[in-house]
């Protein structure tokens, strides 16, 4: 039997580790059950290199896991286990990744390439947090007792765990969206599958472990690295599966969404993709409006759901914002995210890079003057720089389509009413923001907006006490705050007679 782990050696800070690199079922890893010698290949995106490889699960694996996490419904979570237990393994599990917090950030940077100081600080604190979040709800989900007849009758509701989840996550944000799922999913009983991107799976492999050291009982977490047409086909089609969570593409999500009604009407939520404006308008504080604007959409060197990808400016301070906009962009340093430099690192994988290339080429094609970037750098790794376009219409691939790295297509408008429908005229409804001092217009803006989560005088930072998802194409269901954890509950009314006597025949 081949191993079930590798030892990989971070050059950057010199360490070793062991990864494992099996699936794991019931709190062990282990082999494939039919296909041992399938491999997923594992790229550093910085450098090109091969990593190492991890087993790829199959369908019959995905059937194995679920079974696990359904034994386990049924016996050591679910409904066997207080809210009071969940919640102290959940603040277990945080403080476990607090303490391997550095490791976990060397391994996410290099399979992921983001860097390092981000996935430590920020992806990873955050998951903490979001863990510790969910950690305060698991002993407080509540029903309602409803008056139905004081002297007879009365009703009661429950929110009771809904089963087995198959949870499928992204490799823009690999730990931080594993936290996402695990914590509500966690918090209110259910147990787990989780299918972590066949490009970044190692940290949920590594995260796993931790599961098992906390001292969660096997099956309660299972983790399958699979092809997203092998193992996410098999979650979203299973029969025992109750509800499958996604993050990813629009075009995936239809899929799953299809399969989920033609198996089991399994209950599914979707966090898609995004086209997300930004509105400027004269009042605004245009050195900040710059700084939020290039967060937006250069944060993660692009690779966000949310990335604010249209930016329009209102008229009377178009080529003054422009050009401050830009001279911004300039300054953020891409590269390997083991440089301490770096606010940004490569794309994924050559499959993104050669797409976002695809949509830099287009915007030329189709008339879009390059105001920044637009050059393809020498030599290796998926390294993409600040591209802006200006001259946009309504028509251009880089308006209308999501793109998924750093490429802003920036336009103008003359009224508010006109930046509201250039701002709303997309088929996504994932993140929207405007910059405005006026307190009015932010008012009336924020609230024509068409999208799940809007950002006045700031962008793209999220709460874990706040719900996020989108509208339209961009998904269903809410993510984080206590609305997450509707999506992982199933509410049942109880109408208990304690007084009424039924006379028969009717």
């Amino acid at each position: 039997m081949a191993s079930l782990s590798t030892r990989i050696v971070i050059r950057a800070t010199n360490r070793e580790l062991d990864i494992p690199t099996g699936l794991f079922i019931n709190n062990e890893f282990v082999p494939s059950a039919d296909s041992p010698n399938d491999l997923i290949h594992l790229v550093n995106p910085a450098t090109e290199e091969t990593i190492c490889s991890v087993a790829a699960g199959s369908a019959k694996d995905i059937d194995i896991a679920v079974a696990a996490a359904r034994n386990a419904f049924n016996t050591t979570w679910g409904k066997n286990v207080t809210g009071f237990e969940r919640s102290k393994l959940l603040n277990k599990l945080a403080d476990l990744i607090e303490r391997d917090q550095d490791i976990l950030a060397e391994v996410e940077s290099l399979n992921n390439g983001k860097p390092f100081k981000i996935a430590r600080d920020f992806d990873i604190g955050d998951s903490i947090q979001c863990l510790r979040y969910y950690a305060g709800w698991a002993d407080k989900i509540t029903g309602q007792t409803i008056e139905v007849d004081n002297k007879t009758k009365l009703a009661f509701t429950r929110h009771d765990p809904i089963g087995v989840c198959g949870q499928i996550i992204p490799w823009n944000y690999p730990i931080n969206m594993w936290a996402w799922k695990i914590g509500p999913a966690l918090a209110c009983g259910c147990t787990i599958v989780m299918k972590p991107s066949e490009l970044t799976p190692l940290t949920a492999l590594m995260l796993s472990k931790l599961i098992a050291e906390a001292g969660f009982p096997p099956g309660v977490v299972n983790t399958i690295p699979s092809l997203g047409s092998v193992g996410g086909a098999a979650l979203s089609a299973h029969m025992d599966v109750d509800k499958v969570a996604f993050t990813g593409s629009t075009v995936t999500g239809r899929k799953i969404m299809e399969a989920a009604a033609k198996s089991n009407l399994k209950k599914v939520s979707l966090e898609l993709g995004g086209k997300s404006p930004q509105l400027v308008f004269e009042s605004a504080d245009l050195e900040q409006a710059a700084n939020w604007a290039c967060l937006g959409v250069l944060y993660n060197t692009g690779q966000d759901c949310t990335a604010g990808s249209r930016l329009y400016v209102q008229d009377t301070i178009y080529d003054k914002f422009v050009s401050l906009l830009v001279s911004k962009a300039k300054e953020l340093v891409i590269g390997d995210g083991f440089d301490e430099k770096s606010g940004g690192g490569p794309l994924v994988s050559k499959t993104q890079f050669d797409k976002v290339w695809r949509y830099i080429e287009s915007g030329r094609a189709q008339g879009a003057k390059v105001a920044l970037g637009g050059q393809k750098r020498p030599g290796k790794g998926f390294f993409v720089d600040p591209t802006i376009f200006t001259d946009i219409n309504a028509n251009m691939d880089i308006v209308r389509d999501e793109i998924f790295g750093p490429v802003l297509a920036v336009g103008r408008f003359k009224t508010e009413e006109e930046g509201i429908s250039l701002a709303n005229d997309t088929s996504y409804g994932l993140g929207a923001g405007l910059h405005s001092n006026d307190a009015n217009q932010c008012m009336r803006v924020s609230s024509a907006l068409e999208a799940g989560t809007v950002w006045v005088n700031q962008y793209n930072l999220l709460n874990n006490n706040v719900p996020f998802g989108g509208k339209k194409q961009s998904g269903i269901g809410r993510e984080l705050g206590s609305y997450a954890l509707d999506e992982y509950t199933s509410v049942k009314a109880v109408h208990w007679n304690f007084g009424e006597k039924l006379d028969w025949p009717l």
